[in-house]
């Protein structure tokens, strides 16, 4: 049975969803994304998605497709119509097509694309990779300098997770400069004596909505909190670490770059924010 897709204003099967060949998204990557968990068959922090949403289109000069009601609607008939139960809501915008293939930007009158489509992941909050950890190895981030806009630019990220599944890793963090930026799919920290530690926001990293939630629940859990630059030899050397992501939420990590931390298990903390972070977001869910 196909799933049922949304696109530019219609329901219907995924075998039937067409898309311009001179749509800008598919020519120039000129579209953002979001992809909201669902749990419970309810949507989690779809306002925190929503309004990244807009902040990413209006830092493009991109128009809305919708309003956030209308978005919301389209999100939660998608998870009925498909049954789903745990799994993903993608969304992507695209600038949309003038008819033919140009550098500069469409007329303004231009209509953007919409779509949206889910995907069923039974399992999403038990995951068996949080129980036991993921092995991280570092690569050079060589990214664009606007990575707080969440843009469909994900070849160099797709890249970085090659990079460590041919290495035997589940993942990669991206470092510039010396420093620790992010994952290729999620923000990383480590933790040290008790103190969590992260990149601090700006342009380099993407501002995640799972983020700024766990970093809110660590410090009602009465937990110090360090926003700045870090370094690989850093995160080796602490106690645990762990990355944040709408998709797999927290998920501690065991090994970078060939080096075990602590006992080479998930850490505690790291531990007990996922407990935290999904008991809380099933309760505020929609």
């Amino acid at each position: 049975m196909s799933r049922t897709v949304y696109v530019n204003g219609e329901y219907l099967p995924e075998e039937d969803a067409k898309i311009s060949i001179f749509d800008r998204g598919f020519l120039m990557a000129d579209a953002v994304y979001e992809v909201t968990s669902v749990l419970d068959g309810k949507l989690i922090d779809f306002e925190g998605h929503a309004v990244r949403l807009k902040r990413s289109l209006d830092e493009l000069e991109m128009a809305e497709p919708c309003s956030k009601d209308e978005l919301l609607a389209i999100h939660r008939k998608l998870v009925e119509d498909n049954g789903i139960v745990e799994g993903l809501v993608y969304l992507q915008v695209s600038r949309g097509s003038d008819g033919d293939r140009d550098f500069v930007f469409p007329s303004e009158d231009t209509p953007p694309s919409i779509v949206l489509f889910t995907q069923n992941k039974p399992g999403l909050a038990d995951s068996p990779a949080a129980k036991k950890g993921a092995k991280i190895i570092s690569i050079e981030d060589i990214r664009w300098g606007r990575r707080d806009i969440k843009t469909v630019q994900l070849l160099y990220p797709s890249m970085g997770k090659m990079m460590a599944k041919k290495a035997g890793a589940d993942d990669a963090w991206l470092v510039e400069d010396g420093y620790v930026t992010e994952g290729t799919s999620n923000n990383a920290y480590f933790v040290k004596d008790g103190v969590i530690v992260t990149r601090p926001l700006s342009n380099d990293i993407l501002h995640g909505i799972t983020r700024k939630a766990v970093l809110r629940m660590a410090a009602e859990a009465q937990l110090k909190i360090e926003e700045r630059l870090f370094t690989v030899e850093e995160a080796q050397c602490a106690d645990e670490a762990f990355t944040t992501s709408a998709s797999a939420f927290v998920m501690p990590v065991v090994e970078i770059d060939g080096v075990a931390l602590g006992d080479g298990t998930p850490g505690p903390i790291a531990t007990r924010l996922r407990e935290i972070y999904l008991d809380e977001s099933k309760k505020a869910a929609i």
